[in-house]
């Protein structure tokens, strides 16, 4: 529901959608435009890979929200001439429709406006060399089921925080988002956390792990690939001493939020990981 959510102005001045209901603040530093830019569009070099596409780009949209990610990433290359398939997901469309209702405020839906209608009344929108698709639940489910998903050249993931939102941060299902990509199509993977829990459950679910750039309050994230060409700074190998030392590294198996060192098991496949050889 619509009650459900607020616009609130950050300490920057810039504006953004609050859930009530998760008691979170989407963007909640430098805001979702920034945000955006910095953490999906710099860092995936989405400019560059686009221009560079042969056939159709895709772009997986994992936590739509009130859709600031990917109409930052589409801004970034709508002039480019390469064909475009967005599928977006999320649990819920409330966000979307109260950013839309919100417009005159939140700036980043200028321009888009027919676009989001059409996706929230049609479940896609297709406009110029894009085709925007929705696709609405819950994502580990569909990631396991539904087999007409084209595997993705980029992901964008901003789901809610692992505390607040377990279920997208487990080990399965990273571990079925590594296999829906083509090892043929290389696919970078940003997000938000920095944690070695996460970092450590991307590199067991079989991704190469990097260093992320800063963002907002972040003095670093994180970045995953199919393809470790794509990773500008790489975990190195010592990166799994801290791992071995830290009280919070083991992957949540269940989608069940706590924090554990790591076990025996876990500790000796990382020390066998391609990224370490």
């Amino acid at each position: 529901m619509q009650d459900d959510y607020r616009v609130v102005r950050l300490a920057n001045g810039t504006w953004s959608v609050h859930s009530l209901a998760e008691r979170e603040t989407f963007h909640p530093v430098i805001g979702p435009v920034a945000e955006a830019e910095a953490l999906y569009v710099r860092q995936l070099k989405l400019r560059e890979r686009v221009a560079a596409h042969q056939g159709e780009f895709v772009i997986w949209d994992v936590g739509l929200g009130a859709a600031a990610n990917v109409l930052t990433a589409l801004r970034a290359v709508r002039d480019l001439n390469c064909p475009l398939r967005v599928v977006s997901f999320d649990k819920t469309i409330e966000p979307l429709r109260f950013a839309l209702a919100h417009r005159d405020t939140l700036e980043f839906i200028a321009g888009y406006e027919s676009q989001i209608e059409q996706l929230i009344s049609d479940g896609r929108s297709d406009f110029g060399l894009v085709k925007w698709e929705l696709r609405l639940g819950d994502f580990p489910t569909l990631i396991r089921g539904e087999a007409a998903l084209p595997a993705p050249d980029a992901i964008l993931f901003d789901a809610f925080s692992p505390a607040k939102n377990p279920v997208m941060w487990t080990a399965p299902l990273f571990k079925d988002l590594h296999r829906r990509l083509d090892p043929a199509r290389p696919c970078v993977m940003p997000t938000y956390s920095r944690s070695t829990m996460l970092r450590v459950t991307l590199l067991l679910a079989g991704f190469y792990v990097g260093v992320g750039h800063a963002t907002g309050e972040k003095e670093e994230t994180t970045i995953a690939s199919n393809d470790l060409a794509l990773l500008a700074d790489p975990l190195p190998r010592s990166w799994l001493a801290r791992a071995r030392r830290s009280r919070s590294a083991e992957p949540m198996w269940e989608p069940v939020y706590r924090q554990a060192p790591l076990a025996a098991t876990t500790w000796e496949a990382l020390q066998h990981h391609p990224q370490f050889r």
